[in-house]
């Protein structure tokens, strides 16, 4: 008995993919995204433009010309604004508050995202209202209070609140929790109730449900976060001009200062000393990048 098998010869004619047509809305929201894009990049872009001229040569055929390029400015603003120390200085600052925020944030935000009680929605507009509010409205009275808190002469030299690193961290805190806390809670909130179900059958206290359950599944979400802290909290200006005197103390941001003159400021020198401040934060956002756009994305495919 013989059986007649049937074969199919494959299509080797694979079919051309077909190119969207060029439709007049698509080309204006093209044109509309490149001017956008442009108009963002053009200050940086006039900023390391204007660091790697020499003051003598922009004086004379101004900014609008091309030539007198050197290096020379950064040389001069590195050692003029004593950049060294007052990275240091930020780093004192900054990576304490990101760490004491994100972690107090996501306390704050366990709390309300597990647990139900009559003030769960008030105490999330309460964290979330402080980023509503105007800080400068509250620069005299923390300013006065300040000046009053002492802290011990190991803690800061003037002992006092004032003109110390723990003033400017604590600031940083108390204003960047509120956002933090809104998205954390709203993150651990999609989280499966089945797993603190599982881990409570297990005998998981609210301690480990928070640290050993919630936490890694958080990863995303707090790399996100802290690469959005690192920036803000580092390029913060206002307080740590404020709320510090000692000019050994500030950070590298308000070091810039150094660098203007009394009858006249070179704005090439100022222009490459904004340069090197701006470098850490461009290496930190390129290391957690993948971080960062995955925790801004979490959910996005989800239905």
């Amino acid at each position: 008995m013989s059986s007649a098998t049937l074969t199919r010869e494959p299509d080797t004619a694979a079919p051309h993919a077909r190119r969207r047509p060029l439709r007049p809305a698509r080309v204006v929201l093209h044109v509309f995204l490149a001017a956008v894009a442009i108009g963002w990049l053009f200050p940086i872009l006039w900023a390391v433009l204007t660091s790697l001229r020499s003051y003598e040569y922009t004086a004379t055929h101004g900014y609008v010309s091309f030539g007198g390029w050197t290096l020379d400015n950064y040389v001069t603003a590195w050692q003029t604004a004593e950049f060294g120390k007052h990275f240091l200085n930020s780093v004192y600052i900054t990576v304490p508050a990101v760490l004491l925020t994100l972690f107090l944030a996501s306390c704050v935000a366990f709390v309300i995202a597990r647990f139900s009680w009559k003030l769960n929605i008030v105490l999330l507009g309460l964290f979330t209202a402080a980023n509503l509010l105007p800080q400068q409205a509250l620069l005299i009275p923390l300013f006065r209070m300040f000046t009053e808190i002492p802290l011990p002469a190991w803690m800061s030299d003037s002992e006092l609140l004032y003109d110390s690193y723990w003033g400017l961290i604590l600031v940083n805190v108390a204003f960047q929790c509120g956002f933090c806390v809104f998205v954390l809670s709203n993150y651990m909130k999609a989280l499966p109730h089945e797993l603190y179900e599982a881990a409570m059958v297990d005998g998981a206290s609210v301690w480990r449900q928070y640290w050993q359950v919630t936490m890694p599944l958080c990863r995303p979400a707090l790399a996100a976060l802290a690469t959005l802290e690192v920036t803000w909290i580092y390029n913060e200006f206002f307080w740590a001009t404020v709320l510090m005197r000692t000019g050994d103390k500030f950070p590298v941001t308000s070091s810039l200062n150094n660098l203007r003159g009394e009858f006249f400021t070179d704005n090439n020198l100022v222009s490459a000393g904004s340069v090197l401040v701006a470098i850490p934060t461009l290496v930190i956002f390129f290391l957690l990048q993948k971080q960062f756009v995955r925790g801004l994305t979490l959910g996005a495919s989800k239905g």
